[in-house]
Order: C-alpha cells, then structure tokens, then sequence
C-alpha cells in the first residue's frame, strides 16, 4: 500500500498540478509573447552540476552561506563553490541519492535522502560530521538554528537532531491525507519556533527544545468530492519576514500570520505548489495555473496579475532587484516588474527547464536549471 502510494505522489507532481478530477482536456502552455525588453541579465559564471534534479520531482535549491554557494545533484554529488567566481572549494561524492538540500548554516551543509537520512557536512571541507535516520524521504532542505537541525519528512513528520552529533532530540508526527503532492516545504526555525507547513493545509509552530505545539492554523480545508480535489498541501516554502510568517497552500489560500501567536493576519483565495517572495510591500505568487500575482501585504488585495504565462509550470518567484523572477519548464527565465507586473525580461538558461526558485542575494542570482546547469547572472 505505502509503495503504491509514493507511486500516486510521483505521477501526480510528474502532471501538470493543476490536476482536476474533470474529464476537460488540458489547454497547452501558452506561447511566449514578444515584448521590448527593459532588462537584460548578465552571465557571471556556470557551472554543471553532475545529474541536476535527476528523474524524479526534485527541488534541489542552491543555498548561498558567507562567500560560499553550495550545491548538490539527484545522485549525492554536493559542491562548494565561491559565490562571485565559480571556482570549486571542495567536492563530495555521497554514496546515496539526495532529495532534500541544500541546507546551510552555522558551519554545517545539511541534506536529505530518498532513504530517509540526514547528513551532515562540514561547511569548509565537505567532510560528513555525522548522518542519523528519519522515517521516510526527506524532500526539503534539512534547516539549523545552529543547536537544532530540522527536517520535514513525506509522511508530515518533524525530525529534530543535535547540531553537533545527529543524535535525535525528538519527533513531532501528524497524520497525513490519503493524497497528497510530493514534497514538503523545508521548516522555518528561530531560536524559539519551528514551524511547518502539512499536507493538512496547516500550520504548526513547535517549542524548538521539546518539539511542543505552541500553536497551530489552519490555513486551508480541504473541499471537493474527490481526493485529488481534497489536496490542500503546504509544499512551498515559507517566509518569514520581520515577525509575519507568508505561506501559500495548494487548493486554498496565500496568507500572512503573526509568528508569535499563529493569528491570521490576512488571507485571499489561492492555488499554489511553490511559495512566496516579497519586495514593494507585495507579496508575490506563482499560482498552479500560470499566473504570476501581487498581494498587497496589507489590505490581501490583488495589485496586479500577469497571465501570459499560463499553463508553463512555473518556479517560485524571486526578487532581484525591481523585478520578480521566475523560471518555466522550457527554461526561460523571466523577470516580471514589481510594480505592476508587465513582462520586462527574458533570459533562456536551457532545454531542460526550471524548477526550483531563483536564489538571489544581493545583486546576484542563482539559477539551478533541471539538467544540472547552474548559472550566475547579475543584472547588466
């Protein structure tokens, strides 16, 4: 039953999401407009990175920590590279398939495997500090506040390990829908909080030292006939900023709570696999069906939205600089004005398209395309 299961998980975040129990046929990817370009991105480096997502749905991000950028492929395969040249610090070559990373922080490089595992690598060297067990796949980036190390499972567990020897502080488990996408968003911790999004549509805060609900919200209720109706995951990445805490669920709603007590702060209807960026006083969402959305930050109302991108399987959104950016499954990199969202750029990266959100910090960002080929680009 469990492997069958998994294989209903594959095939249905292998579809276009935006699944319907509806017999409609499916419209194609709309076709790239032309427009006149306002932007233009700069190539600094690339690299390729060994087998990339690999066949499976991976979202294997980058993670930039100080002057290094750290990177790793479906097959084991994790780099340290210098953020600015490109150049490889180090090299290592795990001996298992990674589907959780990248994680970095406080001296530590952290992955998750199809196997259920947590590793630890040493940041400077590449060398593997310790490695403990979780329950099941572990298909976001493992996460540290420097004493604790976090990872949200398939089957909606919470693993909290020692940062310095991998033994297991404690587990937090949640029973799980009969559907759902796969994948999981990686934990948000402070030195207080972890917080998860579930496949339930809620969201939990926990004592980070006991692994204790302090509070807990509903973010989105499962609605419809059938399961794949039902599915309300939380399976993009939160943001926390300042003390608002931004999640966007699939079948259900983008909504800003308050980190301390779970309040829901606001809320508008929404349908979204990916996450959430912000910049402007905006919140911004890629929604399943193609559409790229401004949320005001304050009032939930929509400032703008662009459709011209409807039906290309969209990454989560980033900021760089003025604009939003978002990769599609061709490979296309598109930047988006934050003010009222008409297209303003377009870079290709590859065939192989786009399926994790752009890393940006500060004037630079990272493109992790699907076939393993990572570039830098700033802004010209």
């Amino acid at each position: 039953m469990l492997r069958w299961k998994q294989m209903v998980l594959v095939a249905l975040a292998l579809a276009v999401v935006g699944c319907s129990s509806s017999k409609t046929k499916e419209l194609p990817p709309a076709e790239l407009q032309e427009f006149t370009s306002e932007v233009q991105l700069k190539e600094q480096w690339s690299r390729s990175i060994g087998e990339g997502q690999g066949e499976t749905y991976n979202q294997l991000t980058p993670a930039v920590d100080g002057q290094s950028l750290y990177v790793t492929d479906s097959e084991g395969l994790v780099m340290a590279l210098n953020r600015e040249s490109g150049d490889v610090i180090w090299k290592k070559e795990l001996d298992v398939p990674v589907s959780g990373g990248v994680g970095a922080g406080y001296g530590l490089v952290l992955l998750g495997t199809l196997r259920g595992e947590v590793i630890a690598l040493d940041a400077a060297s590449g060398d593997e500090k310790w490695r403990s067990r979780a329950s099941s796949e572990v298909l976001a980036p493992p996460v540290t506040n420097g004493d604790i190390v976090v990872a949200h499972t398939q089957d909606d567990k919470l693993f909290a390990f020692d940062a310095s020897t991998g033994d297991r502080r404690w587990l937090y488990e949640e029973s799980m829908p009969v559907l759902t996408l796969r994948g999981t968003g990686a934990p948000v911790v402070t030195n207080r909080y972890v917080v998860a999004g579930l496949s339930s549509g809620k969201v939990i805060a926990l004592d980070t030292q006991r692994g204790l609900p302090l509070w807990e919200q509903v973010v989105a209720v499962p609605q419809g006939r059938s399961e794949l109706d039902r599915m309300v995951d939380i399976n993009g990445g939160m943001l926390l900023s300042g003390s608002t805490l931004y999640v966007t669920t699939y079948h259900g709603r983008v909504a800003g709570l308050d980190l301390e007590s779970g309040r829901m702060l606001w809320q508008r209807d929404a349908s979204s696999y990916t996450g959430v960026a912000e910049g402007f006083g905006n919140v911004y969402v890629s929604l399943d069906n193609g559409t790229v959305e401004a949320v005001d930050q304050n009032s939930s109302s929509a400032l703008w939205s662009n459709e011209s991108l409807a039906r290309r399987q969209l990454s989560a959104p980033a900021v760089l600089s003025s604009y939003v950016v978002v990769g599609d499954f061709e490979g296309y990199i598109h930047l988006l004005s934050q003010v009222d969202g008409h297209m303003a750029g377009r870079e290709k990266l590859g065939n192989g398209g786009i399926r994790v959100r752009p890393l940006v910090d500060g004037d630079w960002m990272y493109v992790y395309g699907n076939g393993g080929k990572l570039v830098a680009y700033t802004i010209r």
